[in-house]
């Protein structure tokens, strides 16, 4: 099964990574899934700061050998929230709660172009300790960690290597 999904990914946590998951378990054993990663112009819509494509191009690719999922994978390059979404054939689309919305847009637009419309495969958020949403705004805010645990100002690192472009 050939199966897509994207995302900023940054940073890289475990919603995410649920989210990842999800599509190399969807693609199954000689499945293939197709990571659309967002541009730095694209990312640049955050309301937080977005690290560099290649920063999180490297992270994403040693997370995905780190499991060592059965299907194989591709990163595309996302200018926008489509990628090859509209264009390519595919059969699953494995999206948050955040980006159903999206989800069903494509299969609207794959309708009105004639193509085969895709299953939509919808993961739930991730809830941190504290019983809010993990999220990467959550996280650049220094309010939890990448795994949803609480930290302190003076723990959080990573928003002084980020910058808002």
């Amino acid at each position: 099964m050939k199966v897509m999904v994207g995302g900023t990914f940054d940073p890289l946590h475990i919603g995410h990574q649920l989210l990842l998951t999800r599509a190399f378990m969807t693609a199954g054993a000689g499945g293939h899934v197709v990571i659309g990663l967002s541009s730095d112009s694209f990312a640049s819509r955050k309301l937080h700061p977005v690290r560099s494509y290649d920063v999180r191009f490297a992270e994403l690719t040693k997370w995905i050998e780190s499991k060592h999922f059965e299907a194989t994978y591709e990163i595309e390059i996302l200018f926008d929230q489509f990628g090859s979404a509209l264009t390519h054939d595919f059969d699953a689309l494995v999206v948050s709660q955040e980006t159903f919305p999206v989800g069903n847009l494509i299969n609207e637009k794959r309708k009105e172009m004639g193509k085969n419309m895709v299953d939509l495969y919808q993961i739930q958020c991730v809830m941190a300790k504290d019983g809010k949403v993990v999220s990467s705004t959550r996280i650049y805010r220094g309010e939890i960690n990448r795994y949803g645990e609480p930290v302190s100002e003076d723990q959080f690192a990573g928003a002084g290597s980020c910058k808002k472009e």
